[in-house]
């Protein structure tokens, strides 16, 4: 069954959410909500909509999506839903006020028309119990998380007499169309994602209160040493609203059995209720357990409740030490954050297995949630694995901790292992079995551990995968340097010499790469090696050329951010097929440098192609101009496209797992690939170039550009538009690249940019450009 037509009642902060993300797939969708007094009857869908639109987070890819979104009320409108083939209810969570809309949308809908509930507090049974049994059939809990567009997680919870093809059909669009990992779950209170997330974030919450950390103590261990969120727990708390969190642990103190171990985690803490009265609830009113204070971060003080000032980023040796070598580092620390990391962890692990087999036969559900839902890098029983099941029972135990019935069935063992070239995990009955994964979804990290690099160093590594050559980036935010490139150029050399089938690249990280790595620049200046800067940047210019010459089909699969360095890589591909949540663009500007990868060149390129040819080169100077010069970025694949970040043959998918065995499938059809053409330019010379420094030099009179913005940008003029040539004078693909280096270097010379690179790193506000 194909969705047409949908409608969303309910436009809450998830309602409106859960449309723009069909208005995303293409499809017509009612967003309705109550009528409002007065003329501006729509008001409160109408804010629904504008929700979605937000700059600052974007529910809608594109302004192309809100056509497609309708806004309406439940008083006027509720007769478009006669034809709708779903019908989402995301209303408030009141029990009474869902019974008495279910009785309407049976009166309107079609016999045939799948009704599901937003709901993650009320039971499925309840919900529908007064309902005719040819309701209950087409009935189900469609969970999503928010923000919608960006979380990938769908709970999807089947009543006693739901139908198999409705399951099907939810689990289909959703997966396809919406871009969700579906988790079938079993009615059973929190379902996986919140049950399992809710307790580690309130283990963590007690924790620090029990032990005496700083919330940004707290917040540095239980984060990215752990493999969760850098936001940590407090910082969790600020970005989802203090108030919100706890009506949902209240919501699962009231729903969960009491021998729940939840219990334990969810006394109500007194200075959350007196900020929560306060309204000091988080990001949203301005003010959490952080502020923005008159100099800078401010935090609460957990013993006295007053805002105090704090470094922008506290810096653990133990929490630095356990993000590179593992969380055992931290298990191992006998100090105030070993005790706080073994009293969340020994707690959250053993919560998660006890769980099986009431929410489950296996560990691949609850372990998928906890990475789709909250972020988090391994699941709890993949990180039982990594500690080791026995290692992990033997302190459970010396420490007098229950150890759960599934828990010791995997003395001796694991829950996850490599057998038959497959990744298996345990079943509850001790047999084995093959991750469950739906056609057409493959994620590289599991298949990853069922092969071995043919090249491999601590940043990146290429692997044969079925006669591709797939090369994956691996270290922090997957920033790219020498040794990244080296990888890629021996793939590259491999690839052509060997006869493979083509290149990939890819990984299914947060982010495909946030750039060049700038300590390693800072390396290079530090060291007053300009010599040594200007053969790394050659030899990334050539390897990523190459990957754009090379005589055999080469697909980029992006996730998350593609950025700096990491989209000049990119840019040279024949292909990409990216993640519909994809952002990208070269912001080498902001910390005063201009692409020197081949960035510049491309964007000129690009957009000369997008304007149709040499005769519009100058137009297309200043685009690529002022897309360079302003650092701009796309934050979906159809806004890259008009800014000529992407070229038409280039594709993107709404689910993130489905782009590698797209991106096999395009070596394989060789169809989408796309050669690129770059002759000699006859650039515009140097009446552009005086335009452009005129242009700066008044954006800095009216105060809108630093002097250094001036310098760093006037380089930029240079490069795209020849500088002081004549114009029409002609300038090869190297001429452009050349002068990118050349430009490059200059910057880097200078005090400002090194200050700013100095700044960026020494703060840790990034590694990257």
């Amino acid at each position: 069954m194909a969705f047409n037509k949908v409608a969303v009642i309910g436009a809450g902060t998830m309602g409106s959410g859960i449309a723009g993300q069909v208005a995303n797939a293409g499809i017509d969708v009612w967003l309705l909500d109550l009528p409002s007094d007065g003329s501006a009857v729509n008001a409160l869908a109408e804010r629904g909509l504008q929700r979605i639109k937000d700059p600052a987070s974007p529910g809608l890819m594109s302004n192309e999506a809100e056509r497609f979104v309708h806004v309406g009320n439940t008083r006027d409108d509720f007769d478009q839903l006669a034809d709708c083939d779903w019908i989402v209810e995301a209303v408030v969570e009141r029990l009474d006020i869902k019974k008495t809309l279910y009785k309407h949308l049976d009166e309107v809908c079609r016999d045939d028309a799948i009704v599901s509930s937003n709901t993650s507090t009320i039971p499925i049974r309840l919900l529908i119990e007064d309902m005719p049994t040819s309701f209950q059939q087409r009935f189900a809990i469609t969970h999503f998380f928010n923000p919608v567009r960006q979380m990938p997680l769908l709970e999807l919870v089947r009543g006693e007499h739901s139908s198999a093809e409705v399951m099907h059909t939810l689990a289909d669009f959703c997966d396809q169309q919406l871009g969700k990992g579906v988790i079938p779950c079993v009615d059973t209170p929190g379902f996986l994602g919140n049950r399992v997330g809710c307790y580690a974030i309130q283990c963590a919450l007690q924790a620090a209160l029990e032990l005496g950390l700083s919330a940004q103590e707290a917040d540095a261990i239980f984060g990215r040493p752990m493999g969760i969120p850098k936001t940590g727990v407090f910082g969790l708390y600020d970005l989802i609203g203090i108030d919100l969190m706890s009506d949902v642990a209240k919501s699962l103190v009231a729903t969960l059995p009491p021998d729940d171990a939840f219990h334990n985690e969810a006394t109500p803490v007194p200075l959350m209720v007196d900020m929560i009265s306060k309204g000091h609830t988080g990001i949203k009113q301005g003010q959490g357990f952080y502020r923005r204070g008159e100099h800078g971060t401010e935090a609460v003080n957990l013993n006295t409740g007053a805002y105090e000032p704090v470094p922008h980023r506290i810096t653990l040796p133990l929490a630095d030490q356990a993000e590179q070598q593992g969380i055992h580092v931290l298990l191992e620390d006998e100090g105030k954050y070993g005790q706080f990391a073994w009293r969340v962890l020994s707690r959250v692990l053993s919560y998660a297995a006890s769980l099986i087999p009431e929410v489950g036969d296996t560990p691949q559900g609850v372990d998928d949630a906890m990475k789709l839902g909250y972020n988090w890098i391994r699941g709890p029983f993949e990180l039982i694995d990594d500690i080791g099941v026995d290692t992990f029972i033997a302190r459970l135990e010396t420490e007098n901790i229950s150890v759960p019935a599934f828990l010791r069935s995997a003395a001796g063992s694991s829950f996850y292992r490599v057998a038959a070239n497959e990744l298996q995990q345990r079943c509850v009955d001790g047999s084995w079995q093959a991750l469950n994964r739906p056609t057409g979804v493959l994620r590289f990290n599991e298949k990853r551990q069922t092969m071995t690099p043919v090249n491999t160093c601590a940043v990146a590594s290429w692997f044969d995968l079925d006669g591709i050559a797939l090369v994956e980036f691996h270290s922090k935010a997957n920033a790219l340097d020498g040794d990244s490139m080296a990888i890629l150029a021996d793939a590259i050399e491999t690839v052509a010499s060997k006869s493979m089938r083509g290149l990939i690249v890819h990984n299914d990280a947060q982010h495909f790469s946030c750039g060049v790595n700038l300590a390693a620049v800072r390396a290079f200046f530090e060291a007053d090696d300009m010599d040594g800067l200007d053969a790394f940047l050659h030899h990334f210019q050539q390897t990523v050329l190459n990957m754009a010459k090379a005589p055999f089909p080469v697909v980029a699969a992006p996730v998350g951010m593609s950025l700096g360095g990491g989209f000049e890589v990119v840019l040279q591909a024949k292909q990409v097929i990216c993640h519909a949540n994809s952002t990208m663009g070269l912001v080498e500007s902001g910390v005063g440098l201009v692409p020197g990868g081949g960035g510049c060149k491309e964007t000129l390129y690009r957009w000369i192609e997008q304007l149709g040819g040499n005769d519009h080169i100058a137009d297309a100077s200043w685009k690529a101009f002022m897309n360079l010069g302003y650092g701009r970025t796309c934050s979906s694949p159809i806004l890259a496209r008009e800014q000529a970040m992407l070229r038409p043959n280039d594709s993107f998918l709404n689910n993130r797992d489905r782009l590698l065995p797209a991106a096999m499938d395009a070596i394989a059809s060789r169809t989408g690939q796309v050669e690129f053409v770059r002759n000699p330019l006859p650039m515009p010379g140097q009446p552009m170039f005086e335009k452009m420094c005129a242009w700066l030099e008044e954006a800095h009179a009216a105060g809108k550009l630093t002097p250094h913005n001036v310098v760093t940008a006037t380089e930029l003029a240079r490069i795209v538009s020849g500088g002081d040539v004549e114009p029409g004078t002609k300038m090869s693909e190297q001429d452009v690249l050349d002068a990118e280096r050349s430009s490059f270097l200059r910057l880097v010379s200078t005090d400002a940019t090194r200050e700013r690179i100095r700044t960026m790193l020494d703060v840790g506000k990034a590694v990257q450009n």
